[in-house]
């Protein structure tokens, strides 16, 4: 089984050890020398230019995992130009499921398979077993995509989600309850840091991981952040968002369904680059915990 794999972010150099690992051989391909150099010395074979992605054997299957938007876009128009028909194209990055629709048209006009991938469990699940969401051919997908994703998957953690579009509508979403568990953990601590106890937030996050109703994965990785430094000091609260929120709450205004926690998470991201808050020190430690999401240090 061979892949090709363009981008070598955080989450693309994880998936392509996963994928080694596992007996999948990759060809690489990144715009960075470095990203190139890093991937070679993992085992991967290194393509300069996307064009030798026709090398690869029939049907080819070609992995994406670039900034959504422009940049894959404009990828996906390039390779509707250099795959062939029966060839299958994934998108593993964090695309807008309108846009992914249009992608796959795109590559339909030349008989190419556009599959949505939406990919949670953060550079860590990238690495050693990650959760993916995926739209496209049904066919296509238990002949050529299941055996990759029963490899580099979790156990029990992929879907096949229908048509395509569906995969990354299903991770927006995911995305948008994610931003409200993570702004109700950064409230809760917030209280706790300035209530009238003198809390070890180490320990009570460890406390809450084992056996409480909210035990979780950001709870682990908050226990964490906490052990490395004990009230956060060496962060700021400011907050990024990278589209999935806004695209959940624009959905859900679209359908007239009512939303306000994940609106409000948003609203939160926005109100911390005004100002600094324990929260946000809370959400920011959580994004770079689970996703490697760069965080802005205290001067």
């Amino acid at each position: 089984m061979q892949i090709g794999m363009i981008g070598l972010g955080k989450m693309g150099i994880n998936l392509v050890e996963n994928m080694l690992r596992n007996e999948i051989e990759v060809s690489a391909c990144d715009i960075s020398e470095n990203a190139r150099k890093q991937a070679q010395k993992i085992g991967a074979t290194i393509i300069q230019e996307v064009e030798s992605l026709s090398n690869l054997p029939k049907p080819r299957i070609v992995w994406m995992m670039l900034p959504a938007g422009k940049v894959t876009n404009q990828m996906v128009h390039k390779l509707s130009e250099i795959l062939e028909p029966g060839d299958l194209l994934v998108d593993g990055g964090n695309s807008f499921y309108q846009d992914s629709i249009a992608n796959a048209e795109c590559c339909q006009l030349k008989e190419i398979y556009f599959f949505d991938c939406g990919t949670s469990g953060g550079v860590d699940g990238a690495l050693n077993g990650g959760n993916f969401m995926i739209g496209g051919n049904e066919e296509m997908f238990h002949r050529y995509l299941q055996p990759v994703f029963e490899k580099i998957a979790q156990k029990d953690g992929y879907l096949y989600t229908g048509k395509v579009g569906s995969g990354h509508y299903l991770k927006m979403v995911h995305n948008g309850i994610e931003y409200g568990m993570m702004q109700a953990i950064g409230e809760g601590f917030e209280i706790l840091e300035e209530g009238p106890f003198d809390y070890d937030l180490h320990s009570v996050a460890y406390l809450w991981n084992h056996g409480s109703v909210i035990r979780s994965w950001l709870m682990e990785l908050m226990a964490e952040s906490f052990e490395k430094d004990a009230h956060l000091d060496k962060l700021t609260g400011v907050v990024h968002s990278s589209g999935e929120g806004l695209w959940t709450i624009e959905e859900a205004l679209k359908l007239g369904i009512p939303a306000p926690i994940i609106t409000m998470s948003l609203q939160m991201r926005l109100r911390s680059q005004q100002s600094d808050t324990f929260a946000g020190k809370v959400v920011s430690s959580l994004r770079n915990g689970f996703g490697g999401h760069a965080v802005e240090q205290t001067k």
